[in-house]
């Protein structure tokens, strides 16, 4: 059955808006942590508790291929509909937990405890809402158009930080003094987002199921399996992961830990520190339709090698000097330079893994090796850093950010161009 263009750009919207409110509430935790660091943890050094509040955000990061591999079995089962709003609904409740638990001086050891639980739960709703979204764009776009219409999966992303940032920065310039942020303020974008989760809610219940899934849910094919996974499909998981390490790690590097990276080790006031960040992930978001529609015309493997070679060469130089950085001008535009590169990942990595799968396995194939890989290497970016940095020896995080994205650069070189021999376009005949 064809749909007309009016259907797929609605159900590239709808699943783009829920996407969105997804990562905005996994983002509130790392943009926040400069405030609450302090309640959460005993009294002593802002690094110390900054690590601390990085390594419960590591841990969430743990129960991503949890999410993955249960969400990924439902999405290619029961649908991905059903999937991706379950996992809103589980994003919200982690929202309203941290958003209500009690201070250390409050109740003691009891307020980080449910600090990582509620980030586990967060942690569960992420791990399958990346597979199970990057799929179903990639499965609503048309062949011709496949990056570009994916690349919108990094754009909700980077915009679910955006809307972090953007709360922050009323709440830091309207509302609030320093004071009342680092006491109770920053307990307010948790409330927002568990009722923008519980809103979208609506608009996935009522999303038009991916063609793909239609086809193939009355097949007598075993669907959504680890065994069939790694049995049939061995080489796919071994790229999605080599595709991933050091992308993953390029991309938290950024994003989530340069905003502390400003403050902690370049000096910047947290206020000027958001504000940098808001519009350089402004810019960023505006980057990845660009370089998806590139895809489209020159194909993918072009765009991850240009990713690969760059950052290998220039992540030593460009983070050394943004340490260094005497203005925000430099520091801005050194990390603008950082997010054009990592831009030939992001951008077009949601649909390079959906052309290496088949349909009744595609979203187990592309959510748990992704979301294994980005807790082995994503989840540790900001605990990494810290601990180099916590002893010392900060130019080592550069370094090994380097070595991972070059092991990623030989998967690049020695892969198959997906657009080429994408597995996606069976399920358009």
């Amino acid at each position: 059955m064809k749909h007309p263009d009016s259907w797929r750009i609605k159900a590239i919207l709808t699943g783009s808006a829920g996407n969105m409110v997804e990562w905005y509430d996994w983002y509130i935790y790392s943009t926040f942590s400069l405030y609450f660091a302090p309640v959460f943890f005993p009294k002593g050094n802002y690094t110390a508790q900054l690590l601390n509040t990085a390594a419960i955000f590591a841990v969430g990061f743990l129960m991503r291929p949890i999410g993955g591999w249960m969400f990924g079995r439902i999405a290619d089962r029961q649908g991905r509909k059903t999937a991706m709003t379950l996992s809103v609904l589980l994003m919200s409740l982690g929202s309203v937990l941290i958003a209500i638990t009690p201070s250390y001086r409050a109740i003691g050891v009891a307020a980080p405890v449910l600090l990582t639980l509620a980030r586990l739960l967060q942690g569960l709703s992420v791990g399958g809402e990346y597979g199970t979204s990057a799929t179903y764009l990639s499965e609503v776009a048309t062949p011709d158009f496949r990056g570009f219409y994916s690349s919108f999966q990094y754009v909700t992303l980077i915009g679910g930080q955006l809307l972090a940032l953007g709360v922050q920065l009323v709440l830091q310039k309207l509302f609030l003094t320093p004071e009342q942020l680092h006491s109770w303020g920053w307990r307010i974008p948790f409330w927002i987002g568990a009722l923008l989760a519980f809103s979208v809610l609506y608009l996935r219940r009522n999303m038009q199921e991916s063609t793909a899934f239609e086809k193939e849910k009355a097949s007598e094919k075993e669907k959504g399996s680890l065994k069939i996974l790694f049995r049939e499909h061995p080489k796919a998981v071994l790229t999605v992961v080599g595709l991933t390490m050091g992308g993953t790690l390029a991309f938290y590097t950024y994003t989530t830990y340069m905003q502390k990276f400003l403050v902690n080790t370049v000096k910047m006031s947290i206020e000027s520190a958001t504000t940098l960040t808001f519009f350089l992930m402004l810019i960023y978001a505006c980057l990845q339709p660009l370089v998806g529609w590139l895809s489209d015309r020159i194909g993918r493997k072009p765009i991850l090698i240009s990713f690969g070679v760059l950052g290998t060469l220039l992540t030593v130089p460009i983070l050394t000097a943004i340490s260094k950085a005497d203005s925000s001008w430099t520091a801005f535009w050194l990390i603008l330079a950082a997010l054009v590169i990592v831009s030939g990942y992001t951008a077009i990595n949601a649909v390079v893994k959906a052309e290496l799968f088949p349909a009744e396995i595609r979203a187990l194939g592309v959510g748990f090796p992704y979301a294994l890989t980005v807790a082995l290497f994503g989840g540790t970016a900001e605990p990494i850093a810290l601990f180099f940095k916590q002893q010392g020896h900060e130019s080592g995080y550069y370094w090994y950010v380097t070595v991972c994205i070059f092991i990623s650069l030989l998967v690049y070189v020695t892969s198959k161009d997906t657009k080429k021999h994408s597995l996606l376009d069976k399920d358009q005949r």
